[in-house]
């Protein structure tokens, strides 16, 4: 009762959450200099025209009621249409998310599979050739820009040594994408037998992955080594082990007193990688919410900017609710 108790709490704070983004968005809107329609219609449009955009876009109605109705639209769904593709933002929205989800979820669970015990492991060690290796990884990878790495990587194993296909999309120009199904090529095709597509996802995922796994994993590895060290010089594990305890079963207490850092670290990178992957995905041609919101900023594509940055608050604070619930798994004193 107490956890429902509490995670009721924290979805009514998503709710005030989302509240405030949508506000902010309003408000930032209207902070554009000059007359927002008239950006929308371009330079040289007739004044007639500009006013027609304005009543059709409901800017010529007070500032409460502008306010209400586009709360009331992002409410169901309306979040305008885009000036690139001429479709629906939410329609955009829709097609692309899979794959922007596609590429930072399998590049987020394998930094989250390697960097953690790989930070363990060095943290158990203490000194050696490998914790010093490790320890110059995640200094370096805070100090590399993700979309420069991911230009090396093609450079390296697509230029010169051919290892690796162009980076044209998720899957290239030799292969039809699998029928719709989740989005998700590599879950599609799986499903539907389709082999082919499978194996050419698979190709196109491994150099954008790699590129993002590496970056990212640095953080992890460094925090999964700073705080199982502290855990593992506390008094309780001292104790532990002059009680006698076996190496295993002191490992494993120290584990789940160190993971609550190492989980905020994971899922701060995850919220971050569907907006900070923007480059990346630009650079590999990947077709996600990346690309999309480098083409309209480029096109100052008005709606399709705001629906963008709506998507990834939402996308945020509901990884942010899900590590709420993740804590109280792994410490059950915080539901009170």
């Amino acid at each position: 009762m107490g956890t429902l108790k509490f995670i009721s709490r924290r979805a009514f704070y998503l709710l005030i959450q989302m509240l405030g983004v949508v506000t902010i968005l309003f408000f930032v809107v209207r902070l554009i200099p000059g007359n927002p329609a008239q950006t929308l219609a371009g330079v040289g449009v007739q004044r007639e025209s500009v006013e027609a955009l304005e009543r059709r876009l409901g800017f010529d109605k007070p500032l409460p009621i502008q306010y209400l109705n586009y709360v009331n639209n992002v409410l169901h769904g309306n979040l305008g249409d885009s000036l690139f593709t001429g479709q629906p933002v939410i329609k955009d929205l829709q097609e692309r998310f899979p794959a922007t989800l596609e590429l930072v979820t399998i590049s987020m669970v394998l930094a989250a599979l390697i960097g953690v015990p790989l930070g363990i492991f060095v943290a158990l060690r203490k000194t050696g050739f490998v914790n010093r290796i490790v320890m110059l990884y995640g200094l370096t990878t805070g100090a590399i820009p993700d979309f420069w790495l991911g230009l090396i990587f093609i450079f390296v194993f697509f230029f010169l040594l051919h290892w690796a296909p162009a980076p044209i999309g998720r899957i290239g120009t030799q292969g039809a994408p699998p029928a719709h199904l989740t989005g998700l090529y590599l879950v599609d095709s799986a499903l539907q037998g389709n082999w082919k597509a499978f194996g050419l996802t698979l190709q196109h995922l491994v150099l954008p992955v790699l590129t993002l796994t590496l970056i990212y994993m640095g953080n992890i590895v460094k925090m999964a080594r700073s705080t199982m060290t502290e855990v593992m010089q506390s008094e309780f594990v001292e104790y532990a082990q002059a009680s006698g305890l076996k190496r295993r079963t002191i490992i494993g207490y120290a584990l789940r007193n160190a993971l609550a850092p190492v989980v905020t670290v994971i899922a701060f990178n995850y919220g971050f990688l569907i907006g900070g992957a923007v480059l990346v995905e630009t650079v590999f041609s990947w077709g996600g919410l990346g690309e999309y919101a480098v083409q309209s900023i480029v096109n100052s594509d008005y709606f399709a900017i705001t629906g963008f940055a709506l998507v990834v608050a939402i996308f945020m604070a509901l990884i942010y609710l899900l590590l709420d619930i993740v804590y109280v798994v792994i410490d059950p004193r915080i539901r009170y």
